[in-house]
This record gives C-alpha cells, structure tokens and sequence, in this order.
C-alpha cells in the first residue's frame, strides 16, 4: 500500500465523505445574499468554522476540500482552518484549478484553467497541511456536445494536474462533471458519463498516474433537469453503479460522488441505492457541497450566532450521508 493509497482511503473509508466547502468568494458570495448575509471574509469563515468545528466532523467527513481564502485563515480560537480539521480526524484538502473558461474554437463548451504554476502553489499548500487536491472538469449535453475537442481537452488538464499533485505528495481528486443542465435522458447521461470517464482514464494511465492513490468525482447518471421524463431513484443507481463499473480501472480505490445540484434528500437516497446495488470493489462515497451544506445555511441565516442549531442541523446532515455511503439509510430516519 502507497502512502498515497493510504490517504485516500483515510478520506473515505468507514462510510465517511467529503465536505466540499471549496466554493469560490463569487459563488460563496451568491450563497450568503440568498439567504441575506452579508458577504465578507469573516462572514464566510464564521459558517465555514462552524462546520468544521461540528461533532459529525469525527464520525462522518474524511476531507474538507478548501477554497485558497480559507485555507489560510485562522479559526475563532486560534487555530489555522487546517489545523481545527486535522485535529476532528479529517484531512484538509485544497481545490486548485482556477476555473472553467471558454475553449478556444469550441465556445459554448468549457476548458478547465490553472496548470500555469501549479507546481509551486502545490508546495504552499502542503506546507499548509493540504494532503489532497481537486480539479474540476466540467462538461454540457445537448446535440452536439459535449464534443471530442472538450472531452480530450479536459480529460488532458486533469491528467496532467493529476500527475503535478502526486509528486507533490497529495492525493487527486478527480472530477469530470457532466452536467445535469438540459432535457436529454438518462441513457444520453449514461452515454455522455462512460465516454467522458473512460477517455480520463485513458490521459491518467497515459500520464504514468498511480490509480491507488486517486479519487474519482463523478455525477451520478441522472436525466435533465429539463427532461420530462425522470427515471426512478432506483433506475439511477442500477445506471450509476453499471457505468462506473465499465468505465473505471479496478485499481481506484474509491468514488466520491458531487451532488451536481440534487436536493439533500434525492442525492442522499441516490447514494444509499447505489450502496445496495454496489456489486464492485470501489468504496462509494460522497463529495458534497450543498446537499451536505444547505440546511445549515438556511438555519444559520436567521442568527449567525447561533452555532450550536446550525452544527446539529449540520451533523444530521452528514450523519445521513454516511449512512447512504453504508447503504444504512431510509427515509424514516430522516424524522428522527
């Protein structure tokens, strides 16, 4: 076993899952005003801080993925935002693309950016306390896309970030999305997902990557958000778990799965019945931004200072995603 393997079992074993709180001061700022705070870095870090300062942090997230503002802030009681992870049992994680731009002769599609001195910003954030990285790719449906020119583009940049983040020590994330923007049909998704995962693998191995010592970030195989015709709960982890078993290598460790704008209930069901019907060797996890993070917000919203309902709002949350990742859950829980 490779350190590196080792990390990444660390982040998702036991059930456990990712907070993915890498959410960029434009986004996070489009958070907040949704709710009617004030955007400002303290305001960003008190929610943050009360996250990762939940009890669910112990028995439930393995990594928090960070935004660069905050990995170099310091907590209420005087600890660096790294530091207050690693001492819950979790590991600080960093996300370091610099985003999705427009690809040049493809201008409806995105090419993720940020390999332009990534070498050295992968050091700082070591030195930070960073063990584990993520990069996003990012992809659309419709007639014509996503295109050949996208998906190798794409799956080229996540390769070769991938390959800068394991001679730094850190482990990858890596994250293809295909988005659920459109009204085209679960099998189109089912599709798309296989082509787009199959042609990263393709650049990782090409890129001499240790698969052991990834993480892979996948949508879940959904229809549309358009699309009239919606599979059932149960159709998208059937579909789920039988693209991932033919597009990924055995060797990957482990699936975290993004919550690619699902609601906290939908995207933990989805992950339980993909649990049940999980007939590989991969540990199925979850990535989650807003599906983990919503309800607190809107709890902590309405009195910033009242900590203690948010973390349990919080810690019910990821209680119930840690279940899903088991296969454990059912909506009767929910209640309780």
């Amino acid at each position: 076993m490779t350190e590196l393997n080792k990390i990444a079992l660390k982040i998702i074993s036991n059930g456990k899952g990712i907070l993915a709180a890498d959410e960029s001061n434009g986004t996070m700022t489009k958070r907040l005003e949704a709710v009617n705070i004030t955007s400002t870095p303290k305001n960003r870090l008190l929610f943050r801080e009360t996250l990762f300062s939940s009890d669910s942090m112990k028995d439930c997230i393995g990594g928090v993925i960070l935004y660069d503002e905050t990995i170099k802030q310091t907590s209420s009681i005087g600890k660096s935002i790294p530091n207050l992870i690693s001492d819950s049992g979790a590991l600080p994680g960093i996300k370091v693309d610099t985003g999705a731009k427009e690809l040049a002769n493809s201008y409806e599609e995105k090419i993720t950016e940020g390999l332009d001195g990534l070498r050295d910003r992968l050091k700082k954030y070591y030195e930070l306390g960073a063990r584990f990285t993520k990069w996003r790719g990012v992809y659309s449906i419709s007639e014509k896309y996503p295109s050949q020119l996208a998906i190798k583009s794409n799956a080229h940049a996540l390769a070769r970030y991938s390959a800068l983040v394991q001679e730094s020590g850190m482990v990858p994330i890596v994250e293809p999305e295909v988005l659920m923007d459109g009204s085209h049909s679960a099998d189109i998704c089912f599709k798309k997902t296989s082509e787009v995962i199959k042609k990263c693998f393709d650049e990782l191995i090409f890129h001499k990557i240790d698969l052991t010592g990834i993480i892979l970030k996948p949508n879940m195989i959904l229809d549309g958000s358009l699309s009239k015709n919606k599979i059932s709960n149960e159709e998208v982890s059937i579909k789920t778990v039988e693209c991932l078993k033919n597009s990924v290598p055995s060797e990957v460790p482990g699936i975290a799965f993004l919550s690619g704008g699902q609601s906290e209930i939908d995207a933990t069901e989805n992950l339980n019945l993909i649990n049940k019907n999980n007939d590989t060797n991969f540990i199925m996890t979850y990535s989650y931004g807003r599906a983990l993070q919503q309800g607190a917000l809107k709890i902590w919203s309405k009195d910033i200072n009242n900590i203690q309902t948010t973390q349990n709002t919080f810690n019910h949350r990821a209680k119930m995603c840690t279940l899903a990742a088991q296969g454990k859950w059912s909506s009767e829980l929910e209640n309780k």
